[in-house]
């Protein structure tokens, strides 16, 4: 349950990390308007909160983790979103970030 939660969280602020940046970029460079960045800005402080929730105390090892789950979601949300097409290299990419995320996070440490 400990993980499963944990993975839970890496989604939300995952979300709410490329959601925010995605706001603030059809602010700026879409020409949509200030209440898209200030969404994206409301969006990115929630996700500093949503990193709060996690069960491992040290931030650094978090922060660390939460990019890279950040990375492959970014991938798919150019591809869901902006209609990116992904190749191989996307794909690839993101596994390797994954599984760096996933020894950050769940390797056995003797504490």
């Amino acid at each position: 349950m400990v993980v499963a939660r944990s993975v839970a969280l890496f989604v939300v602020a995952a979300l709410l990390e490329i959601g925010g940046a995605w706001l603030v970029w059809q602010g700026t460079r879409g020409h949509k308007g200030r209440i898209w960045i200030g969404a994206g800005v409301i969006a990115l402080g929630l996700n500093g909160v949503a990193t709060t929730f996690r069960s491992d105390d040290n931030f650094g090892r978090i922060l660390a983790a939460t990019a890279g789950s950040s990375w492959p979601g970014s991938i798919a949300w150019g591809m869901i979103a902006d209609g990116y097409p992904l190749d191989r290299w996307d794909v690839i990419g993101a596994l390797v970030c994954l599984a760096g995320m996933a020894v950050i996070m769940y390797a056995p440490r003797s504490h």
